[in-house]
């Protein structure tokens, strides 16, 4: 098994807890527009945010990746309804709950403070055409880290 490290270089292990999903067969540009959306979020308005994207009542905002993408709804802006993207990032972020849970922390004062997305490696496959000739279908695996960190009173 390889050991994964982390993107964020400012983890205190007393107040912030974290988890990630690795190889996620989903797209990393989707995965990229959820992990930018629901940064700073807390914790239960990520999950019901994520919730109404996968029934697909509140759209995405997409920032980076909106060539030819219409308007949405509720949006100033382009937008798309990732379903399969947002139900394996909200996996990860019930992970994230799990493992606070875990160290004693009170999940209703969690705030996303890290939340990235990156392309992990590439599964290549080739499909055979005329002549003997290949065409590759490759798809991209993606890497999805997210950190919560404890809201202090005050």
């Amino acid at each position: 098994m390889p050991e994964w490290g982390y993107s964020i270089t400012t983890y205190n292990p007393d107040t912030m807890v974290k988890a990630s999903g690795r190889d996620l067969r989903i797209s990393p540009k989707a995965a990229r527009e959820i992990c930018a959306a629901i940064k700073g979020m807390m914790l239960g308005e990520a999950k019901e945010y994520l919730n109404q994207v996968i029934s697909k009542k509140k759209a995405v905002p997409y920032r980076r990746y909106k060539k030819k993408l219409p308007h949405r709804r509720g949006l100033s802006g382009a937008g798309r309804y990732p379903v399969k993207a947002a139900s394996r990032i909200l996996e990860v972020l019930e992970n994230a709950e799990a493992n606070a849970e875990y160290k004693g922390f009170d999940t209703e004062k969690l705030r996303i403070i890290h939340a990235s997305a990156y392309p992990g490696a590439k599964i290549r496959r080739y499909i055979p055409r005329a002549f003997g000739r290949a065409t590759p279908k490759f798809e991209t695996l993606c890497h999805v880290e997210i950190v919560l960190e404890q809201v202090r009173e005050g």
